[in-house]
Protein backbone atom coordinates (compact mmCIF):
# COMPACT_ATOMS: atom_id res chain seq x y z
CA UNK A 1 0.00 0.00 0.00
CA UNK A 2 0.95 3.71 -0.78
CA UNK A 3 1.78 6.09 2.39
CA UNK A 4 3.11 9.83 2.63
CA UNK A 5 5.11 10.92 5.33
CA UNK A 6 6.30 14.52 6.24
CA UNK A 7 10.24 14.89 5.19
CA UNK A 8 11.68 15.11 8.01
CA UNK A 9 10.43 11.66 8.82
CA UNK A 10 11.07 8.42 8.32
CA UNK A 11 9.14 6.08 6.01
CA UNK A 12 6.89 3.25 8.48
CA UNK A 13 7.68 0.25 6.99
CA UNK A 14 4.55 -1.38 7.74
CA UNK A 15 2.95 1.83 5.34
CA UNK A 16 0.56 2.64 7.59
CA UNK A 17 -1.52 5.74 6.13
CA UNK A 18 -0.33 9.20 7.17
CA UNK A 19 -2.58 11.22 9.30
CA UNK A 20 -2.61 14.42 7.11
CA UNK A 21 -5.39 16.35 10.37
CA UNK A 22 -1.98 16.53 12.39
CA UNK A 23 1.05 17.07 9.18
CA UNK A 24 1.83 20.10 7.35
CA UNK A 25 5.08 19.45 6.06
CA UNK A 26 5.75 19.01 2.54
CA UNK A 27 5.17 14.98 1.62
CA UNK A 28 7.14 12.60 -0.20
CA UNK A 29 5.62 9.15 -1.34
CA UNK A 30 6.53 5.97 -0.30
CA UNK A 31 5.84 2.41 -1.15
CA UNK A 32 7.12 0.60 2.15
CA UNK A 33 10.97 1.72 2.42
CA UNK A 34 11.41 2.51 -1.74
CA UNK A 35 10.39 5.50 -3.55
CA UNK A 36 7.31 4.80 -5.79
CA UNK A 37 7.79 7.81 -7.65
CA UNK A 38 10.41 6.65 -9.77
CA UNK A 39 9.48 6.39 -13.40
CA UNK A 40 6.21 7.91 -12.98
CA UNK A 41 5.14 11.24 -14.41
CA UNK A 42 4.23 14.03 -11.66
CA UNK A 43 0.84 13.44 -13.05
CA UNK A 44 0.43 9.91 -11.77
CA UNK A 45 2.03 11.09 -8.70
CA UNK A 46 -0.45 13.60 -8.12
CA UNK A 47 -2.86 11.40 -8.50
CA UNK A 48 -1.80 8.56 -6.49
CA UNK A 49 -0.92 11.42 -3.59
CA UNK A 50 -4.88 12.68 -3.90
CA UNK A 51 -6.07 9.09 -3.00
CA UNK A 52 -4.25 8.16 -0.32
CA UNK A 53 -4.84 11.58 1.57
CA UNK A 54 -8.39 10.81 0.75
CA UNK A 55 -8.10 7.25 2.11
CA UNK A 56 -6.11 8.51 4.76
CA UNK A 57 -8.38 11.04 6.15
CA UNK A 58 -11.44 8.26 5.94
CA UNK A 59 -9.28 5.96 7.96
CA UNK A 60 -8.04 9.04 10.80
CA UNK A 61 -11.15 10.16 11.11
CA UNK A 62 -12.98 7.69 12.61
CA UNK A 63 -10.26 7.43 15.56
CA UNK A 64 -9.68 11.13 16.39
CA UNK A 65 -12.37 11.40 18.40
CA UNK A 66 -11.12 14.23 21.20
CA UNK A 67 -10.45 12.66 24.55
CA UNK A 68 -11.71 15.64 26.21
CA UNK A 69 -14.07 17.45 23.75
CA UNK A 70 -15.62 19.70 26.23
CA UNK A 71 -11.81 21.53 26.50
CA UNK A 72 -11.35 21.42 22.91
CA UNK A 73 -12.31 24.64 22.33
CA UNK A 74 -10.52 26.45 25.18
CA UNK A 75 -7.22 27.90 25.37
CA UNK A 76 -3.62 26.64 26.15
CA UNK A 77 -2.60 26.75 29.73
CA UNK A 78 1.00 27.47 30.41
CA UNK A 79 3.08 24.47 31.55
CA UNK A 80 5.67 25.09 34.50
CA UNK A 81 9.05 23.02 34.38
CA UNK A 82 9.00 20.62 36.60
CA UNK A 83 11.44 20.18 39.75
CA UNK A 84 14.25 17.20 39.97
CA UNK A 85 11.74 16.47 42.69
CA UNK A 86 9.26 15.46 40.82
CA UNK A 87 10.58 13.60 38.45
CA UNK A 88 9.66 10.01 38.42
CA UNK A 89 12.17 7.24 37.88
CA UNK A 90 11.10 4.47 36.00
CA UNK A 91 11.91 1.10 36.16
CA UNK A 92 13.49 -1.27 33.87
CA UNK A 93 10.91 -3.28 32.02
CA UNK A 94 9.74 -6.48 34.01
CA UNK A 95 7.92 -9.56 33.64
CA UNK A 96 5.80 -8.43 36.38
CA UNK A 97 4.72 -5.46 35.01
CA UNK A 98 3.82 -7.28 31.64
CA UNK A 99 2.08 -10.30 33.71
CA UNK A 100 0.02 -7.81 35.15
CA UNK A 101 -0.96 -5.92 31.97
CA UNK A 102 -1.74 -9.52 30.91
CA UNK A 103 -4.40 -10.40 33.25
CA UNK A 104 -6.06 -7.15 33.16
CA UNK A 105 -6.49 -7.12 29.20
CA UNK A 106 -7.70 -10.74 29.65
CA UNK A 107 -10.73 -9.61 31.62
CA UNK A 108 -10.87 -6.48 29.83
CA UNK A 109 -10.72 -4.70 32.69
CA UNK A 110 -9.67 -0.69 32.70
CA UNK A 111 -7.35 0.84 35.34
CA UNK A 112 -7.23 4.33 36.56
CA UNK A 113 -3.24 4.13 36.58
CA UNK A 114 -3.88 3.92 32.87
CA UNK A 115 -6.75 6.25 32.24
CA UNK A 116 -5.58 9.11 34.45
CA UNK A 117 -2.03 9.01 33.51
CA UNK A 118 -1.08 8.46 36.91
CA UNK A 119 2.84 8.57 37.53
CA UNK A 120 3.72 5.74 39.70
CA UNK A 121 2.05 3.03 37.21
CA UNK A 122 5.63 1.45 36.45
CA UNK A 123 6.33 0.90 40.08
CA UNK A 124 2.76 -0.28 40.61
CA UNK A 125 2.75 -2.41 38.11
CA UNK A 126 5.88 -4.30 38.44
CA UNK A 127 5.05 -5.12 42.12
CA UNK A 128 1.50 -6.53 40.63
CA UNK A 129 -0.40 -4.19 42.20
CA UNK A 130 -3.47 -2.00 39.91
CA UNK A 131 -6.38 0.28 40.84
CA UNK A 132 -9.70 -1.23 38.74
CA UNK A 133 -11.61 1.43 37.20
CA UNK A 134 -15.15 0.40 37.48
CA UNK A 135 -18.33 1.18 35.10
CA UNK A 136 -16.11 1.65 31.81
CA UNK A 137 -13.64 4.36 30.94
CA UNK A 138 -15.78 7.56 29.96
CA UNK A 139 -17.03 9.79 32.89
CA UNK A 140 -20.19 11.93 32.52
CA UNK A 141 -17.91 15.08 34.50
CA UNK A 142 -15.65 16.82 32.91
CA UNK A 143 -13.06 18.12 36.39
CA UNK A 144 -10.26 20.28 34.92
CA UNK A 145 -7.44 18.44 36.47
CA UNK A 146 -8.43 14.88 35.27
CA UNK A 147 -6.91 12.90 32.03
CA UNK A 148 -10.08 10.46 32.47
CA UNK A 149 -12.38 10.41 29.42
CA UNK A 150 -15.24 12.71 29.17
CA UNK A 151 -18.36 11.16 27.07
CA UNK A 152 -21.62 9.66 27.44
CA UNK A 153 -20.66 6.08 28.79
CA UNK A 154 -22.04 3.07 27.46
CA UNK A 155 -23.79 0.40 29.66
CA UNK A 156 -22.36 -1.67 32.40
CA UNK A 157 -21.35 -4.59 32.00
CA UNK A 158 -22.79 -7.47 33.98
CA UNK A 159 -19.79 -9.84 34.25
CA UNK A 160 -17.45 -7.37 35.14
CA UNK A 161 -17.67 -7.45 39.23
CA UNK A 162 -16.72 -11.19 38.34
CA UNK A 163 -14.28 -10.11 36.01
CA UNK A 164 -12.14 -7.97 38.76
CA UNK A 165 -12.39 -11.03 40.82
CA UNK A 166 -10.85 -12.79 38.66
CA UNK A 167 -8.36 -10.58 38.24
CA UNK A 168 -7.65 -9.88 42.11
CA UNK A 169 -7.10 -13.52 42.66
CA UNK A 170 -4.39 -14.02 39.81
CA UNK A 171 -3.12 -11.14 40.81
CA UNK A 172 -2.61 -13.02 44.11
CA UNK A 173 -3.91 -9.23 45.95
CA UNK A 174 -3.41 -8.78 49.64
CA UNK A 175 -5.40 -5.30 49.03
CA UNK A 176 -7.32 -3.88 45.96
CA UNK A 177 -8.46 -0.70 45.67
CA UNK A 178 -11.72 -0.37 43.19
CA UNK A 179 -12.30 3.17 41.91
CA UNK A 180 -14.85 4.07 39.38
CA UNK A 181 -16.04 7.02 36.89
CA UNK A 182 -18.85 9.16 37.27
CA UNK A 183 -21.48 7.64 36.11
CA UNK A 184 -24.40 10.44 36.46
CA UNK A 185 -26.77 8.70 33.76
CA UNK A 186 -27.11 5.48 36.35
CA UNK A 187 -30.29 6.02 38.71
CA UNK A 188 -28.36 4.97 41.67
CA UNK A 189 -24.89 6.01 39.93
CA UNK A 190 -23.49 2.78 40.02
CA UNK A 191 -23.90 2.25 43.79
CA UNK A 192 -25.01 -1.50 42.97
CA UNK A 193 -22.33 -2.16 40.46
CA UNK A 194 -19.78 -1.27 43.60
CA UNK A 195 -21.67 -3.46 45.74
CA UNK A 196 -21.40 -6.60 43.52
CA UNK A 197 -17.37 -5.81 43.23
CA UNK A 198 -17.33 -5.85 46.46
CA UNK A 199 -19.16 -9.16 47.04
CA UNK A 200 -17.82 -11.12 44.01
CA UNK A 201 -14.04 -10.27 45.57
CA UNK A 202 -15.08 -11.56 48.97
CA UNK A 203 -16.46 -14.56 47.55
CA UNK A 204 -13.42 -15.65 45.57
CA UNK A 205 -10.39 -14.65 47.65
CA UNK A 206 -12.23 -13.06 51.11
CA UNK A 207 -8.78 -12.35 52.85
CA UNK A 208 -7.95 -9.39 50.87
CA UNK A 209 -9.00 -6.23 52.23
CA UNK A 210 -11.13 -3.66 50.09
CA UNK A 211 -10.77 0.16 49.63
CA UNK A 212 -13.53 1.61 47.29
CA UNK A 213 -12.77 5.53 46.01
CA UNK A 214 -15.64 6.66 45.27
CA UNK A 215 -18.08 8.73 42.87
CA UNK A 216 -19.85 11.92 45.64
CA UNK A 217 -23.20 10.04 44.47
CA UNK A 218 -24.69 13.64 44.16
CA UNK A 219 -28.71 13.30 44.20
CA UNK A 220 -28.25 9.62 44.14
CA UNK A 221 -30.42 8.63 47.15
CA UNK A 222 -29.37 5.49 48.83
CA UNK A 223 -26.57 4.74 46.45
CA UNK A 224 -23.83 5.47 49.81
CA UNK A 225 -25.79 3.50 51.41
CA UNK A 226 -26.20 0.58 49.15
CA UNK A 227 -21.92 0.55 49.13
CA UNK A 228 -21.53 0.80 52.90
CA UNK A 229 -24.03 -2.31 53.04
CA UNK A 230 -21.44 -4.14 51.56
CA UNK A 231 -18.69 -3.93 53.72
CA UNK A 232 -15.64 -2.25 52.43
CA UNK A 233 -12.52 -1.82 54.53
CA UNK A 234 -11.76 1.59 53.54
CA UNK A 235 -14.25 3.92 51.75
CA UNK A 236 -12.38 6.70 50.53
CA UNK A 237 -14.02 9.74 48.93
CA UNK A 238 -11.65 12.57 47.41
CA UNK A 239 -12.01 16.04 48.24
CA UNK A 240 -9.53 17.05 45.62
CA UNK A 241 -8.86 20.37 46.21
CA UNK A 242 -10.18 23.55 48.96
CA UNK A 243 -13.69 24.65 48.34
CA UNK A 244 -12.52 27.87 46.85
CA UNK A 245 -11.68 26.29 43.66
CA UNK A 246 -14.76 23.65 43.36
CA UNK A 247 -16.09 26.05 40.60
CA UNK A 248 -12.95 26.16 38.08
CA UNK A 249 -11.53 22.58 39.06
CA UNK A 250 -14.17 20.10 40.20
CA UNK A 251 -17.45 22.23 38.34
CA UNK A 252 -20.16 19.29 38.79
CA UNK A 253 -19.64 18.26 42.72
CA UNK A 254 -20.29 21.00 45.65
CA UNK A 255 -17.37 20.54 48.27
CA UNK A 256 -19.96 20.10 51.19
CA UNK A 257 -21.67 17.32 50.27
CA UNK A 258 -18.86 15.20 49.60
CA UNK A 259 -17.48 16.21 53.26
CA UNK A 260 -21.14 15.42 54.63
CA UNK A 261 -21.02 12.11 52.43
CA UNK A 262 -17.61 11.14 53.91
CA UNK A 263 -19.43 11.48 57.61
CA UNK A 264 -22.41 9.35 56.56
CA UNK A 265 -19.99 6.77 56.16
CA UNK A 266 -18.73 6.67 60.09
CA UNK A 267 -22.31 7.00 60.80
CA UNK A 268 -23.39 4.26 58.82
CA UNK A 269 -20.58 2.10 60.16
CA UNK A 270 -18.57 3.41 62.53
CA UNK A 271 -15.86 0.58 62.28
CA UNK A 272 -15.17 1.24 58.72
CA UNK A 273 -11.81 3.47 58.02
CA UNK A 274 -12.77 6.37 56.03
CA UNK A 275 -9.95 8.00 53.77
CA UNK A 276 -9.79 11.71 51.61
CA UNK A 277 -7.43 13.01 49.37
CA UNK A 278 -6.51 16.51 48.04
CA UNK A 279 -4.19 18.02 45.36
CA UNK A 280 -1.99 20.95 45.72
CA UNK A 281 -0.59 23.62 43.45
CA UNK A 282 -3.53 24.60 41.76
CA UNK A 283 -3.50 27.45 43.72
CA UNK A 284 -5.21 27.05 46.91
CA UNK A 285 -3.34 29.11 50.10
CA UNK A 286 -1.61 27.37 52.98
CA UNK A 287 -4.77 28.57 55.03
CA UNK A 288 -7.09 26.70 52.65
CA UNK A 289 -5.63 23.52 53.50
CA UNK A 290 -5.71 23.85 57.06
CA UNK A 291 -9.01 24.23 57.28
CA UNK A 292 -9.69 21.57 54.93
CA UNK A 293 -8.49 19.57 57.05
CA UNK A 294 -10.67 20.78 59.69
CA UNK A 295 -13.70 19.84 58.11
CA UNK A 296 -12.54 16.01 57.18
CA UNK A 297 -11.97 15.29 60.84
CA UNK A 298 -15.53 17.26 61.84
CA UNK A 299 -16.37 14.34 59.86
CA UNK A 300 -14.10 11.87 61.36
CA UNK A 301 -12.30 11.00 58.66
CA UNK A 302 -9.43 8.53 59.00
CA UNK A 303 -6.81 8.87 56.82
CA UNK A 304 -5.34 11.96 54.54
CA UNK A 305 -3.40 11.85 51.47
CA UNK A 306 -2.04 14.99 49.73
CA UNK A 307 -0.26 14.94 46.42
CA UNK A 308 0.98 17.62 43.99
CA UNK A 309 -1.31 17.88 40.88
CA UNK A 310 0.29 17.44 37.29
CA UNK A 311 -1.29 18.95 34.39
CA UNK A 312 -2.43 16.20 31.98
CA UNK A 313 -2.66 18.32 28.88
CA UNK A 314 -2.17 21.97 28.01
CA UNK A 315 -6.15 22.33 27.94
CA UNK A 316 -6.11 21.31 31.62
CA UNK A 317 -5.85 23.23 34.51
CA UNK A 318 -2.14 24.61 34.96
CA UNK A 319 -0.11 24.25 37.94
CA UNK A 320 0.23 27.64 40.09
CA UNK A 321 3.61 25.94 41.34
CA UNK A 322 5.04 23.07 42.54
CA UNK A 323 5.01 22.52 46.46
CA UNK A 324 8.25 21.65 47.80
CA UNK A 325 9.04 18.71 50.14
CA UNK A 326 9.20 20.26 53.09
CA UNK A 327 6.25 21.69 52.72
CA UNK A 328 4.43 18.31 51.84
CA UNK A 329 6.00 17.34 55.46
CA UNK A 330 4.79 20.62 57.10
CA UNK A 331 1.79 19.08 56.01
CA UNK A 332 2.23 15.52 57.42
CA UNK A 333 2.68 17.22 60.50
CA UNK A 334 0.28 19.59 60.98
CA UNK A 335 -2.61 16.73 59.82
CA UNK A 336 -1.45 14.35 62.10
CA UNK A 337 -1.51 16.47 65.47
CA UNK A 338 -5.37 17.13 64.14
CA UNK A 339 -6.13 13.38 64.76
CA UNK A 340 -6.07 11.77 61.52
CA UNK A 341 -4.42 8.19 61.73
CA UNK A 342 -2.95 8.02 58.72
CA UNK A 343 -1.23 10.59 56.45
CA UNK A 344 0.40 10.45 53.30
CA UNK A 345 1.78 13.56 51.99
CA UNK A 346 4.70 13.85 49.24
CA UNK A 347 4.77 15.36 45.14
CA UNK A 348 3.87 11.78 44.13
CA UNK A 349 1.44 10.53 46.72
CA UNK A 350 -1.80 9.49 45.01
CA UNK A 351 -4.84 8.22 46.63
CA UNK A 352 -4.12 4.02 45.70
CA UNK A 353 -0.38 4.66 46.15
CA UNK A 354 1.49 1.93 48.67
CA UNK A 355 -2.62 1.56 49.65
CA UNK A 356 -2.28 -2.24 50.47
CA UNK A 357 0.77 -0.98 52.92
CA UNK A 358 -0.96 2.01 54.38
CA UNK A 359 -4.03 0.21 55.35
CA UNK A 360 -1.71 -2.49 56.85
CA UNK A 361 -0.18 1.29 59.35
CA UNK A 362 -4.18 2.57 59.33
CA UNK A 363 -4.50 -0.65 61.00
CA UNK A 364 -1.91 -0.18 63.26
CA UNK A 365 -2.22 3.07 64.38
CA UNK A 366 -6.17 2.34 65.37
CA UNK A 367 -4.76 -0.86 67.61
CA UNK A 368 -2.50 1.68 69.02
CA UNK A 369 -5.02 4.46 69.72
CA UNK A 370 -7.11 1.89 71.47
CA UNK A 371 -4.66 0.42 73.49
Amino acid sequence: MTSLVPRDEPADMSCQLFDFTRHRAPYRLFAGAKPATAGLSLWCVLILACRAATFAAMVTILDKRPRHPEKAHKPDTPVLKKPDWIRVKVPASSPQFAETRAILRQHGLHTVCEEAGCPNIAECWAGRHATMLIMGDTCTRACAFCNVKTGLPGALDPAEPENVAQAVAKLGLDHIVITSVDRDDLADGGGAHFAATIRAIRALTPSTTIEVLTPDFLRKDGALETVVAAQPDIYNHNLETVPSLYLRIRPGARYFHSVRLLQRVKELSPTTFTKSGIMVGLGETREEVLQLMDDLRSAEVDFLTIGQYLQPTRKHAEVKRFVPPDEFKAYESIAYGKGFLMVSASPLTRSSYHAGDDFARLRAARLAAQA
